[in-house]
């Protein structure tokens, strides 16, 4: 019956179809400045316009591919809007989402530094800025994909979306294939975004090479009428040129302004372009989009009389749009998980990181965070997922890909510490890391450090289950450094020292909320005078000991959180050095729009005994006592407490994490048995006013500290601790 109703109706829609003109729409690409389609989509139906086809590029792409999709203007402005584009050209979830091994080769190592190394593949980088992880995950949820695999040639209204081949400069247009995936490869810009890969091509942004589409357009549907939406970047003017960044996103404009222009000599009389005022809103202005919509509704406003004669009465555009809608169903129950495509990483290794269950209803949020989990461990250029419908049965498949440039990586870290007292510690840290050395994902890390600490390492550590919920560590490292000696704030002596240690630990992965270990080990530690007066006295031990460990961080930060909390616990007991040594740090931050409170807590002693100078802990430097020299005051039983008060100044530019911070910080310490300065007793107070922030050379902080006994120092931080 209800066939026998769709009939007429359909043959309504034919007949009126042929009565009027068929309309080509044409969105050209424009990073931010394309939200603007939606605001022209909004008047089009407003007016009642029905659309033939559409063609695309970059964020036209987008816009277009999610319309095709039967996606509503309105619907494309909220999801838009709802977007947080800061974090969506960041392909990490937030640090507490880490999986805590990866927290802690982040904090070893910049995360931008990963180089893919081998004797076959030489070196190898990563294809862009950002590979696109979540950027994929928004588009997927858009033209909600949760439903069923979303294909160009079974859309509605006919789709084309134009990306380049950056190997040959030749342009490439979907009309068929996987909806999202094209839609990511018009959006590639080169540098920024990983290329796609396809086939044995390589695909980024069509705006290189056809930025307004408007032959395309007309050979899709010959179209009587098209009406073609021009969002491009105007060229940078010469004064505005000051930076290699600048340099390329003037060359990539001035490619795109050339097509455009060439674009538009194929409109023809009837032909309708609509070119919104853009004027302060950028290509990467992203968090502008509503603003961006707005001034493309009005353009589009202003052209009502041209665009009226393309109306049709409520009857038809009804029935055309009814025959673009996708249907609104419940999210389907799912029958089956599958993990397809891995080599080299254990499928249930990935699997460990997704709540949906057989038998639930899909449950897309939840999906997109699971998947940003297993992303973050590392091992993928990219996570994505599709719906198979099979004989009533609903299977998702999880599409990993390995990183092409794995699975062994060179890692880099710099550190630089200066103050005004003459004191500056500076290091280059390197690592190699060999990872899925066998089916449990056994990793190697072998890393060198030169500079004001000369270190090596070794680190084995290998998962016992496929889940990679117990580990054994083996480790041994081996560095020398110097120790200078105060007396009322006076260097008055410099010593070498020297430590090596060799360990067997065993623990437990709380997923991303922490970890603990616990195990044995052998610490031999060698002092001996450099420069200035006797005082500590030179040392050659040997001694093991039970040393045990638990490390929980929900903090989104790496260095400078604006929410969650940490803590760690470490205790070492040897009986043959006679001493036992407790540390206990909490921390915790909260943010309140664009200001950040933030606490620290710390304690260091030794439950029994009493600490050896060569292993006890020390206070002074960067927010560790401002107001002193880093590692000033040497000794046992300290505490320490801090309390900081930013306010974000900046935020550092599209596909990086991290903003720049003005703050204020009040500490207060003490130390029960010191080794040097005798005379600070009690508690000592420091305060410190600072600029700085996460950056992606590690820490960046100039700040000035101050004693309430009145000695100070100025800081310059940067990298990696």
């Amino acid at each position: 019956m209800l066939r026998l109703l769709l009939i007429p109706a359909l043959l309504l829609v034919s007949a009126t179809a042929l009565a009027r003109p068929t309309i080509g729409l044409v969105l050209g690409g424009g990073g931010a400045r394309g939200a603007a389609h939606i605001g022209v989509l909004e008047v089009l139906q407003e007016m009642r316009i029905p659309i033939d086809c559409v063609a695309g590029t970059s964020m036209g792409a987008l816009v277009a591919g999610a319309y095709a999709a039967g996606i509503q203007p309105a619907e494309m402005r909220a999801e838009l809007g709802k977007a947080n584009w800061n974090d969506m050209f960041i392909d990490n979830p937030d640090y507490s989402e880490m999986d805590y091994r990866n927290k802690e080769m982040s904090r070893r190592f910049l995360p931008g530094s990963e180089t893919g190394v081998g004797v076959e593949k030489g070196v190898q980088y990563q294809g862009g800025v950002v590979t696109g992880q979540k950027i994929k995950l928004f588009f997927n949820q858009l033209v909600h994909a949760d439903q069923g695999e979303r294909n160009i040639e079974s859309l509605p209204i006919p789709l084309s979306i134009i990306a380049t081949d950056i190997g040959s400069g030749n342009r490439v247009v979907f009309r068929n294939g996987n909806l999202t995936r094209a839609m990511r490869a018009s959006m590639s810009v080169p540098g920024l975004l990983a290329p796609v890969d396809d086939g044995k091509r390589k695909l980024v942004d069509g705006g290189l090479v056809d930025n307004l589409p408007i032959e395309e357009a007309r050979n899709r549907c010959h179209p009587d009428v098209i009406i073609a939406v021009n969002v491009g970047s105007p060229l940078l003017k010469p004064e505005e040129i000051g930076s290699m960044l600048s340099v390329s996103a003037q060359m990539v404009n001035i490619l795109t302004e050339q097509n455009v222009t060439r674009s538009l000599t194929h409109l023809r009389d009837g032909d309708i372009l609509i070119k919104p005022d853009l004027t302060g809103i950028t290509a990467t202005d992203f968090q502008l989009n509503g603003l961006a919509a707005d001034r493309g509704h009005q353009a589009t406003q202003a052209l009502r009389e041209q665009l009226q004669r393309l109306s049709v009465d409520n009857n038809e555009y009804f029935l055309w749009w009814q025959n673009i809608m996708p249907a609104h169903l419940p999210p389907p129950k799912i029958d089956e998980i599958a993990v397809t495509g891995l080599k080299r990483v254990n499928p249930d290794a990935l699997a460990r990181h997704i709540e949906q269950r057989p038998g639930e209803p899909m449950d897309t949020e939840r999906l997109n965070r699971d998947l940003l989990r297993a992303y973050a461990d590392g091992y993928y250029e990219s996570i994505d997922y599709e719906m198979l419908s099979l004989n009533d049965r609903h299977i998702l498949r999880i599409l990993p890909i390995e990183k092409p440039w794995g699975p062994d990586y060179l890692r880099l870290a710099v550190h630089l510490e200066s103050t005004l007292s003459n004191v500056s510690n500076y290091g280059l840290r390197a690592g190699y890391h060999s990872t899925w050395l066998n089916r449990l994902g056994g990793q190697l890390l072998v890393t060198g450090e030169i500079g004001s600490t000369d270190a090596i390492g070794l680190n084995w550590y290998q998962p016992l289950d496929d889940r990679q919920r117990m580990f054994i560590e083996p480790t041994a490292s081996s560095r020398r450094w110097e120790t200078s000696v105060y007396e009322r704030d006076v260097k008055v002596a410099q010593f070498r020292a020297s430590e090596s240690r060799a360990g067997l630990l065993a623990g437990l992965n709380f997923g991303a909320f922490g970890q603990f270990r616990a195990g044995w080990e052998t610490q031999r530690h060698h002092t001996e005078r450099d420069i200035g007066l006797p005082g500590m006295p030179m040392i050659d031990k040997q001694y093991g000991g039970w040393r045990a460990a638990l490390d929980l961080d929900q903090t989104d930060r790496l260095y400078s959180p604006t929410r969650g909390w940490a803590a760690h616990v470490g205790y070492f007991d040897s009986s043959k050095a006679g001493y036992s040594r407790l540390e206990a740090t909490a921390q915790a931050a909260g943010s309140l729009g664009k200001y950040v409170l933030a606490g620290n807590l710390r304690y260091l002693g030794s439950p029994r005994g009493q600490l050896p100078y060569y292993d006890a802990g020390s206070l002074g430097g960067f927010l560790k006592l401002s107001g002193l020299a880093p590692g000033q005051i040497i000794g046992d039983d300290i505490r320490y407490a801090g309390i900081r008060a930013e306010r974000i100044i900046g935020r550092l530019p599209l596909g990086l994490r991290g903003d720049m911070r003005f703050g204020v910080a009040l500490e207060t310490g003490k130390v029960g048995y010191r080794y040097t300065e005798p005379t600070y007793e009690g508690w000592l107070k420091s305060g410190a006013i600072y600029v700085g922030g996460e950056t992606p050379l590690g820490m960046l902080y100039l700040g000035f500290g101050r004693t309430s006994s009145g000695s100070s120092n100025v800081y310059l931080v940067i990298g990696a601790p």
